[in-house]
């Protein structure tokens, strides 16, 4: 029998990132009409999440497409990071590093350039997971299928032996897709549950719910 592998999200699942209103902010500030920024940085963003595009290239183009300075432009990145990096949700990290040995455990995370340099520091999920999977790393994210074969690939295990955890409905369908298990986070208690069934330690056909 093959050991059962999990295999989660980073933000609004190991992380809570609920939104700082910092874009808002800085069009208030630089005086811009609503939805500006993403507007002219939306391929910037979109290049960033599957690594098209290098930190420093980042800085330059948000410099010259909102014609701000170099201390702006590094105060407006880190109102970025701010609200990526969230806070960690302890009892959620609590509860996997608990399961080390027990399954083989992933990290499969849509991201943006830097992220691992930032975020591994901080939450140490380099010591919680076995691999971690960044979007920005890979060249492509979920709800690409091949975002879900790479990392079983990184574990070395089958699909069907995964059990997937994610915030995004369309993710935990595309999961369900490559023949995973999946589970939509909603709160800790469900998900702990639902970790609990995939490992046999509770009632439950372990199928693949997306609750």
């Amino acid at each position: 029998m093959n050991a059962p592998c999990l295999i989660l999200d980073i933000g609004g699942v190991l992380e809570y990132t609920p939104r700082t209103g910092w874009p808002e902010r800085w069009e208030r500030l630089l005086e811009l009409p609503p939805h500006a920024i993403d507007e002219r940085l939306r391929d910037v963003w979109q290049a960033g999440a599957i690594g098209g595009i290098t930190e420093p290239e980042v800085h330059e183009q948000v410099a010259a497409r909102l014609h701000l300075g170099p201390a702006q432009v590094e105060a407006f990145m880190a109102d970025l990071w701010e609200e990526y990096l969230g806070t960690p949700n302890e009892e959620l990290i609590a509860h996997v590093r608990g399961l080390r040995g027990r399954a083989r455990l992933g990290i499969l995370s849509n991201s943006f350039v830097g992220a691992r340099e930032r975020e591994v520091p901080l939450y140490r999920f380099d010591e919680l997971v076995e691999h971690i999977v960044y979007s920005h790393e890979i060249g492509t994210g979920k709800p690409d299928p091949r975002a879900y074969e790479i990392t079983c690939a990184e574990l070395g295990v089958s699909p069907v032996d995964c059990l997937f955890i994610d915030d995004h409905a369309p993710n935990v369908e595309a999961a369900r897709a490559v023949g995973m298990q999946a589970h939509l986070f909603e709160d800790n208690a469900s998900a702990i549950a639902r970790i609990a069934r995939h490992l046999g330690d509770g009632d439950g056909d372990g199928d693949g719910d997306v609750r």
